[in-house]
């Protein structure tokens, strides 16, 4: 019924986004519509899944690991839909689960989205229905907390980014996006071509 996407690098959002509701081709269950309030006349004015599987593959690449919640739930309906179109199905190997993932770091604990956003402080003002697009959102500043987060406690981490946000509220400089910390293919071959000028490297030994 709907697909929502938030692209991620190194846990946090580069701020592109891919959403689209779909036709069902079927009734919705009361039930269902409880939870996510799209009726099915409103699906019906929206593509098929076969219009638009070339932009959500598209989207999702080949290889970049997916984070999803529940994610077993998630890929069935996906890669049943692939399957029916022709598609080859994406592989659980670039899955990142974060329920399994919740599930570990904090045992006996719910593991469902709304009570890892509760347990991380995650607002969760906008969220009267589930919608895709939404979710993901919530997810995505999840994942970043489950990850590591922000490591409050420490000082030099906490403060400029709290002082920044508070200009920000009182009509200040807009903060900026987060700058790609990994390195490049030219930084990784020079790092490569300097670790071969060592001689015995301790790791190594």
């Amino acid at each position: 019924m709907e697909i929502g996407l938030v692209e991620l690098l190194n846990h946090l959002p580069t701020g592109r986004t891919w959403q689209t509701y779909l036709n069902p081709e079927r009734d919705m269950p009361d039930e269902a519509f409880r939870v996510h309030g799209l009726s099915r006349d409103f699906l019906a004015g929206h593509p098929l899944f076969a219009e638009q599987v070339a932009d959500f593959l598209e989207f999702v690449g080949s290889d970049s690991k997916l984070v999803i919640h529940n994610a077993e739930f998630d890929m069935r309906f996906v890669n049943a839909e692939l399957d029916r179109l022709g598609f080859p199905a994406l592989p659980m190997s670039r899955v990142v689960d974060t329920m399994t993932l919740a599930r570990k770091k904090f045992p006996g604990a719910p593991a469902s989205l709304d009570a890892l956003c509760k347990r991380f402080d995650v607002d969760l003002a906008q969220r009267d229905k589930h919608g895709a697009l939404l979710d993901a959102q919530l997810l995505a500043r999840v994942y970043f907390e489950l990850m590591g987060g922000q490591q409050p406690d420490l000082a030099l981490a906490g403060g400029p980014a709290r002082a920044l946000a508070q200009r920000q509220k009182a009509g200040g400089p807009a903060i900026r996006a987060a700058r790609p910390h990994a390195p490049s293919a030219e930084e990784e071959a020079a790092h490569a071509a300097f670790l071969k000028k060592l001689t015995n490297p301790l790791w190594a030994n």
